[in-house]
């Protein structure tokens, strides 16, 4: 490959006076979130809460870009979690029609983990239309460069807030963790003996030799078996909490105002960008299954190819040991685009910052909507997979965050962005 050659006479973006001030920069996303939790409503999906955070970060946004667009979208936010309620459902008439209805019960258990599958693990819209609709919100808003667009460069966050996870509050997550495994032992379990029983009674009928004359005693107590795993089937009813809306101060007001605080230092500093265009994407619904994420990805299909353009996805900036780039997202199936991983660890190692590689074995941020939208993407976390009692719980509150983690992060974005700068002057 051809070496390229560097014009010593580039004047490169320093950006070192904005890192400066990561600290300033954490008490400001530390007190703007502590606002918007004291005096705006509980932020589930599709709630007035939620919309009334996203029109107060646009008004902010409106400060620092020349671009802000709120654009709403259709959501259904009780079906990503009320799968389980269809789900488990199915399992138990599965369960009872084993005895006498092996092939029904069959049935019922292939629509119940078709349902789980596709709405919970691939995060599709299977069984939205069954709730009820409400409206949630996107923001995009660019700051422009002065000179020939050449890089581009979106810092992501969802203003949305989860439903409580009980047992994560009450237990912990090494507790909800094992109860899932117990569950999924038992999904297991009830399809492997209900196939056992139509083989055995198809042989019974067919009369072939060899065949235990009278299958039904060893079928009934395969059956009877599954009892065991009902307890952790009914406890799935009790997953989360739907009176419960956390206050959502790191997952994932963090994300949000990451990117906010990025341009209010850069409009403060009074710095402008030459060839690199920044902004700010706000998703709502991520918590309803990054269905903001998505609706943004459909809306602007085929935008935003005209330079290399990257997205970093912020969730849970919470824990510095565990700040992390996610190689890997949507329970590990979905890859982040190599070059904005890197583009961040390099960063980071500018700083002599330690970031972890690592990936989202269970859930999934905003990343990963965007690059199966045909975006590249990267997630950005700072949690760990051992959930913490504040995951999805009430204690996500704005006394309970991590500034110097908040102001690490900041520092390392803010130097992407200067690389990037840096790298679009040298073409």
């Amino acid at each position: 490959m051809e070496k390229k050659e560097v014009n010593e006479n580039v004047v490169k973006m320093d950006l070192s006076s904005v890192i400066a001030k990561k600290n300033e920069a954490a008490q400001f996303m530390e007190d703007e979130i502590t606002y918007i939790i004291k005096n705006f409503d509980k932020r589930d999906p599709g709630s007035q809460g939620e919309k009334d955070a996203v029109d107060y970060m646009a008004k902010q946004l409106e400060e620092y870009c020349d671009e802000v667009v709120v654009e709403p979208f259709g959501v259904y936010p009780a079906s990503f979690m009320s799968w389980i309620y269809i789900s488990v459902t199915l399992v138990f008439l599965a369960m009872v029609t084993y005895f006498f209805m092996p092939i029904v019960s069959l049935v019922f258990g292939i629509v119940a983990m078709v349902i789980m599958v596709g709405q919970f693990f691939l995060y599709k819209r299977l069984v939205d239309k069954l709730f009820e609709k409400k409206t949630s919100y996107n923001i995009t808003a660019i700051k422009k460069p002065t000179g020939e667009v050449k890089r581009r460069l979106f810092y992501n966050g969802h203003p949305d807030a989860a439903y409580e996870w009980p047992m994560v509050y009450y237990f912990g997550g090494k507790a909800m963790g094992a109860h899932l495994v117990t569950v999924f032992l038992g999904i297991g379990y009830v399809f492997a003996v209900i196939i056992a029983a139509i083989i055995l009674r198809s042989n019974h009928i067919a009369g072939q030799a060899g065949v235990i004359s009278v299958p039904t005693d060893i079928i009934n107590k395969l059956g009877f078996g599954a009892l065991a795993f009902v307890p952790s089937f009914v406890g799935m009813f009790f997953f989360w909490n739907e009176k419960r809306v956390c206050d959502g101060a790191n997952d994932n007001l963090s994300g949000c105002y990451m990117g906010i605080a990025i341009l209010k230092e850069l409009k403060e500093a009074g710095i402008e960008m030459e060839n690199t265009e920044v902004g700010v994407i706000i998703t709502g619904s991520e918590e309803a299954g990054l269905r903001g994420a998505k609706a943004w990805a459909e809306t602007h299909k085929g935008e935003y190819q005209d330079v290399d353009t990257f997205i970093y996805a912020y969730d849970t900036i919470r824990d510095l040991p565990e700040l992390g780039v996610c190689t890997r997202d949507l329970n590990n199936i979905v890859k982040a685009d190599e070059r904005a991983c890197e583009l961040f660890f390099n960063a980071a190692e500018k700083l002599g910052t330690p970031v972890k590689k690592t990936t989202v074995p269970l859930g999934s941020t905003d990343s990963a909507a965007f690059n199966q939208g045909g975006f590249r993407a990267a997630g950005i976390t700072a949690l760990s997979h051992d959930l913490q009692k504040y995951y999805h719980t009430r204690e996500d509150s704005y006394d309970n965050m991590d500034k110097e983690c908040l102001a690490t992060c900041f520092a390392i974005s803010v130097q992407v962005l200067e690389d990037l700068e840096n790298e679009a002057k040298e073409d």
